[in-house]
């Protein structure tokens, strides 16, 4: 049977992020070509068995982007952005969280299964500077690429800016049989997304760019790269792209429409692979992908994409042939009913700039908006009321959980999302039906991940709640967040710059 291959970026063309008012265009590099940098893997501090034992430090440092001065930045165990961590499925995994910041942050792990409010990271976790926290959890869940950032509200986009994100790769006994590359750093290739602007002296200005709409960059960083290059030395080289942007979306293409495989998503591998030379992608979501370089020759060399501005130089080397194929069928994922009596839940995305809400209301860190029964299964309506004439696509986040898109407006969904999602695009206008599952305890987030949007009120919380077992949270309170940041900048409370509040 001849296999689709799919042409176009799926989304609604009106509400690509190019038609914004505060849009601002990607240049060109004009930085001499550098190799791109992939993260290195984390050591942990042990190892059993049955458990992995690792130390994750948020600190300052300095990194040379650009010809001149070093730029301020923070990182994970790192200058910028972070190392990768590798969990295994079954593993009970502890972590310390240690701050060398100067302000109080938070670790949220992005795609993670974990007990909510404390474990997950959220506004409710801070570490102060000075200070480590310790978590542990089982890690129960498929193989995926999933990551972590910092999630302090209402400062998450300022620290996110700063540099604070880190791919955290989970693996499992299916993903180890299927034939994909996994060599990280040879044919198994991180690829963060990212964009930022650079003012004096190379350094990052948050304030100075800040749009309530979400802050861009002219520039594009690939792993914190500018202008970077890989050699390709095998045929088939696996791309875990992450879209950590705060705003852009990034709509991703080879300059002569190479194809390409689409094998994962959010949650994991998906059912079967997916076909195709174009792919969007809105803020937080990732794609695994496979591409095949089996057509070149050493000494070619083709380029990833974003519109019309490269964002990596793949150099062709010398590699042995490979005429692995991939399955038409990947993996099974577990057949799910809704739970019968449950209501329909209905969330609202609401506004742009300053007016943005969930359902209405701007968020409460200490206001639960839902409750919903562990295991159970339920489904979510969730709708972008902007206008289809000049609004944006929402990407809709949920902590805690992995849930399936069912429909959009009714319709079917995109040919990528039939797995696994913990992030969802929603156009203008539309609402995209899925099904949420949670099962862990705990008070969740549920929010645009734009994330100044989130920053700016367009965030909820749910309590998966277990009634046998009834539980009370301490939930964090803005005016601790507050006094927090105001003795650590040295300013009055009132003077904290807290944007979108």
């Amino acid at each position: 049977m001849t296999k689709k291959v799919y042409t176009d970026y799926f989304f609604d063309e009106p509400a690509y992020n190019t038609h914004d008012g505060g849009y601002i265009p990607l240049k060109t590099p004009t930085v001499e070509p550098q190799p791109l940098a992939v993260p290195p893997l984390l050591k942990p501090d042990k190892q059993t068995a049955t458990d992995d034992y690792y130390t994750v430090t948020a600190e300052t440092s300095e990194t040379q982007f650009l010809p001149g001065k070093k730029t301020k930045t923070w990182g994970y165990n790192a200058g910028f952005l972070g190392q990768t961590l590798v969990f295994r499925n079954g593993k009970h995994t502890h972590i310390d969280l240690e701050n060398k910041l100067p302000e109080l942050t938070t670790f949220h792990w992005h795609g993670l299964d974990v007990p909510g409010p404390i474990t997950d990271g959220g506004c409710h976790a801070p570490v102060y500077p000075g200070q480590t926290n310790h978590i542990d959890f089982d890690v129960m869940q498929p193989a995926a690429t999933t990551w972590l950032h910092a999630h302090p509200c209402p400062s998450t986009a300022t620290q996110v800016w700063k540099g604070l994100a880190a791919m955290v790769i989970i693996k499992d006994d299916v993903e180890d049989q299927l034939p994909f590359p996994r060599n990280y750093g040879v044919d198994d290739i991180p690829l963060v997304l990212q964009d930022r602007e650079f003012h004096a002296d190379n350094q990052f200005d948050y304030r100075a760019d800040y749009d309530p709409d979400g802050v861009q960059g002219h520039t594009a960083l690939i792993n914190g790269t500018i202008n970077p290059y890989f050699d390709v030395t095998t045929q088939r080289v696996r791309l875990r792209i992450l879209n950590g942007s705060n705003r852009r979306e990034w709509r991703l293409h080879f300059n002569d429409d190479l194809e390409f495989a689409q094998v994962g998503s959010d949650g994991g591998i998906m059912p079967a692979p997916v076909y195709m030379n174009k792919v969007m992608m809105t803020c937080a979501e990732r794609d695994e992908i496979i591409v095949d370089f089996g057509a070149y020759k050493p000494g070619d060399e083709v380029a990833l994409m974003t519109d019309e501005t490269p964002l990596v130089h793949f150099r062709i080397k010398a590699f042995e042939p490979d005429d692995t194929q991939l399955p038409d069928h990947l993996v099974d994922l577990p057949a799910e009913t809704p739970t019968p009596g449950l209501p329909v839940r209905t969330i609202t995305m609401d506004g742009m700039d300053e007016e943005v809400a969930m359902d209405g209301k701007k968020f409460d860190m200490q206001r639960i908006d839902a409750r919903q029964k562990v295991h159970d299964v339920a489904i979510w309506d969730i709708n972008n009321t902007n206008s289809t004439e000049n609004g944006m696509v929402h990407p809709f986040h949920v902590h805690g959980t992995q849930f399936r898109v069912l429909s959009r407006n009714g319709g079917p969904v995109y040919p990528n999302e039939h797995g696994l999602k913990d992030t969802v695009g929603v156009n203008p206008g539309e609402t995209v039906r899925i099904q949420v599952r949670f099962d862990l305890t705990g008070v969740y987030m549920y929010h645009c991940h734009i994330i100044e949007h989130e920053d700016g009120g367009m965030m909820a919380q749910i309590e998966s709640y277990d009634p046998d077992h009834p539980k009370t949270y301490h939930l964090m309170d803005m005016d601790t967040l507050r006094n927090a940041f105001a003795e650590e900048q040295g300013v009055k409370p009132e003077d904290v710059w807290m944007p979108g509040m």
